[in-house]
């Protein structure tokens, strides 16, 4: 008997980008992107490509591969991102119209099973500020963090557009993580008080907060750094939340031996602009600690061949640092499993 062919989530990561190539080239079409080269530049939660047009322009065009952005999100994110755009002196991609006017294009790839969202951006020079932890760039991410805090303030959602709140540590997802068959009884019952202590914060920050629009996701994969000026991408996890969170997702990326002077700038150019937020050092590490549970519950449901490689080594990893962030008051990277 012939075999038929394998699921999506059954691909190396090479299948699966290519399962993906005849939709980002379909979108690509829809954007009225006329392509004459698209390459692959990351695939993990989401798929994103370059597209290179043969009227010499560049894009990126990402795929939504595990986004789980409803359309409504997207319009609130394109809304956002424009208006930080011309509003504000933070640096972020304008997002391009499709030719039916929308700011991103349906598809269901054969692949997947599934409808997925394609959105398309504007290209952003420079290099990723992923590598190292130079306290110039975490200086300049404070600076626009707080800018995008003050802008978020007083912006107003379209209507018709929406965007998830973020009051708990999954941001609403569903908890796979706290029943991973890859637990044993310890480890269960570490990620158990990990959760109800982030939850805890989570609950008594919110009573009674106004919450603004966040991006969510300000770490080094998602920045720019091109002649000694940020820019900012990526607004697909974008919610409702306090502004401390934002702040503790970048200082989770920045717990490493060595990272001391940035996370210090990060400070430091924030409160040139805003106040710092007045949070409590022990809740403040627990909502750091609330990203470790976040990527490991992401992780355990994701599509992406990688990531799923990733997923059991990665629960012990975050095992061994919620016992180290219980024992210590203090959470880290620098500490495996």
């Amino acid at each position: 008997m012939t075999p038929g062919p394998r699921r999506y989530d059954e691909l190396d990561e090479e299948g699966q980008v290519e399962a993906l190539r005849p939709t980002a080239l379909d979108a690509a079409e829809a954007f009225g992107l006329d392509v004459e080269r698209m390459e692959v530049l990351l695939h993990a939660y989401n798929t994103t490509f370059r597209i290179d047009t043969r009227d010499g322009e560049r894009c990126a065009l990402r795929v939504g591969t595990n986004s789980k952005s409803t359309p409504a999100n997207v319009l609130a994110q394109q809304a956002w991102q424009e208006a930080i755009a011309t509003e504000t002196e933070v640096v972020v991609p304008r997002s391009l119209r499709s030719t039916r006017d929308e700011w991103f294009v349906r598809s269901e790839p054969a692949a997947l099973g599934r409808p997925v969202l394609v959105t398309a951006a504007s290209w952003l020079e420079g290099d990723d500020a992923r590598d190292g932890a130079g306290a110039e760039w975490a200086r300049a991410l404070g600076r626009a963090t707080a800018q995008l805090h003050r802008h978020a303030a007083t912006w107003r959602i379209p209507e018709g557009a929406a965007l998830p709140r973020f009051d708990e540590p999954l941001f609403g997802d569903e908890d796979v993580l706290s029943t991973a068959p890859g637990l044993d009884a310890d480890g269960r019952a570490v990620v158990a008080t990990g959760m109800a202590r982030a939850r805890d914060v989570f609950a008594r920050l919110h009573a009674g907060a106004e919450v603004v629009p966040l991006h969510a996701d300000l770490h080094g994969g998602n920045l720019k750094w091109h002649e000694g000026r940020l820019a900012v991408f990526d607004f697909d996890d974008a919610g409702l939340g306090l502004p401390v969170l934002d702040l503790a997702i970048t200082t989770f990326y920045l717990r490493r031996s060595g990272a001391e002077a940035a996370e210090a700038a990060l400070r430091e150019g924030y409160t040139e602009v805003l106040p710092w937020p007045d949070v409590a050092p022990g809740d403040l590490e627990a909502l750091v600690a609330s990203r470790q549970l976040l990527l490991a519950n992401d992780l355990l449901g994701s599509s992406t061949a990688s990531l799923r490689a990733m997923a059991a080594d990665y629960l012990g990893t975050t095992v061994a640092r919620l016992r180290a962030w219980s024992a210590t008051g203090t959470f880290r990277l620098d500490v495996e499993g």
